[in-house]
């Protein structure tokens, strides 16, 4: 069936990992439209590479965005400091897909995924937990000045074997005066042990190429929607391809792998499985799904009680989800499932 693995690894990113950033920047241009217009249809694209910043894609609004202004914004509140020169091309929305989605259809073919389990209080797999747990506290431990060397950019990564962490890593940017001993002692201290506590029987990597100076579009390319496993389920589950920051939520890329988890939790909550995972299809411009399936990590087919619960058609997902509100660059680092207060996260009780 599926996440049935002894032994998988996850990653997880900081918010100034170049891909991160576009994410951040193109959620941030979304959440700018929705709060002048909440019936704004936006798909963001961003590049970043070498100082220079690309947003693209087509939008369709009441709203006046400042595009340039808007990136960086978000690219100082990450804390970077160095010069951006931004190219905008972004057009409106084509008339053939708005044509219809305007009727309530999907914004787009495409097959979502949703999953959860029961092994964890976020309800999502050991793994995918522990590493985003680590990324956020490493951004911590540099926001709040506790290791003053700490750059924006970095990663970390968990492998778990029969549910028990056997490596742990961390690769973060850094000052080019401090040594990687003293980077190691004090990711062990104040990082790996809050995290996963006792660290005997867990080996600890950091910065495996030796140093990590150079950071962010300095050094390396970002894309919007590059790190989509990042952003659900870490390769332990499936994913139906599609990324999520910079589209608003008549993209079923979206709105129906949030809808998905939304059920799988449920199913996990009201005790109907202990790993569930849901999938859905659609036909662009079509209100109906092609296709809704539901299982337990038996095989069992539990697609009748989601059927009797739960409305995928795409208004209905936005009415249920609330999609309309600008909530989502919040969402576009450390994951967009396990966060409380998400409403996607929400869980109610089913009928049988």
């Amino acid at each position: 069936m599926f996440h049935l693995l002894g032994r998988y690894t996850v990653e997880s990113v900081t918010s100034g990992h170049p891909d991160k950033v576009c994410d951040q920047i193109s959620d941030a241009v979304l959440d700018a439209a929705l709060k002048v217009d909440p019936t704004s249809r936006v798909a963001i694209e961003c590049l970043g590479s070498h100082g220079t910043l690309m947003i693209g894609g087509e939008i369709r609004t009441k709203a006046k965005l400042d595009y340039a202004k808007i990136a960086r914004e978000v690219y100082k509140s990450i804390g970077y400091t160095d010069k951006l020169d931004i190219i905008v091309k972004v057009a409106v929305q084509s008339g053939d897909i708005a044509m219809g989605v305007d009727t309530g259809g999907a914004g787009d073919q495409g097959i979502m995924y949703g999953y959860a389990t029961d092994e964890t209080k976020e309800m999502l797999p050991l793994g995918v937990v522990l590493s985003h747990k680590l990324a956020r506290r490493l951004e911590e431990l540099r926001r709040n000045k506790t290791l003053k060397w700490l750059k924006p950019d970095g990663k970390t990564q968990v492998t778990v074997s029969n549910g028990k962490v056997i490596t742990a890593l961390c690769s973060t940017q850094h000052d080019a005066k401090v040594s990687q001993e003293e980077i190691r002692a004090a990711l062990v201290k104040h990082l790996f042990k809050p995290i996963l506590g006792k660290l005997d029987d867990i080996e600890i990597l950091v910065n495996p190429t030796g140093q990590f100076i150079q950071g962010g579009f300095e050094a390396d390319a970002g894309l919007t929607g590059r790190k989509i496993q990042v952003d659900t389920y870490g390769g332990v589950a499936p994913h139906g391809g599609g990324a999520f920051s910079g589209k608003d939520s008549t993209k079923v890329d979206r709105s129906a792998a949030y809808m998905c988890r939304y059920v799988a939790k449920n199913l996990v909550a009201n005790k109907l499985a202990k790993k569930a995972l849901v999938t859905v299809a659609y036909a662009i411009g079509r209100v109906e799904p092609v296709m809704v399936e539901a299982f337990d990590e038996n095989g069992k087919n539990l697609t009748a009680i989601v059927n009797k619960n739960f409305d995928f058609r795409p208004q209905a997902i936005i009415q249920t989800l609330g999609l309309r509100k600008p909530i989502f660059r919040e969402t576009a680092a450390y994951g967009h499932f396990g966060v409380a207060g998400r409403p996607w996260e929400k869980v109610i009780k089913l009928k049988k």
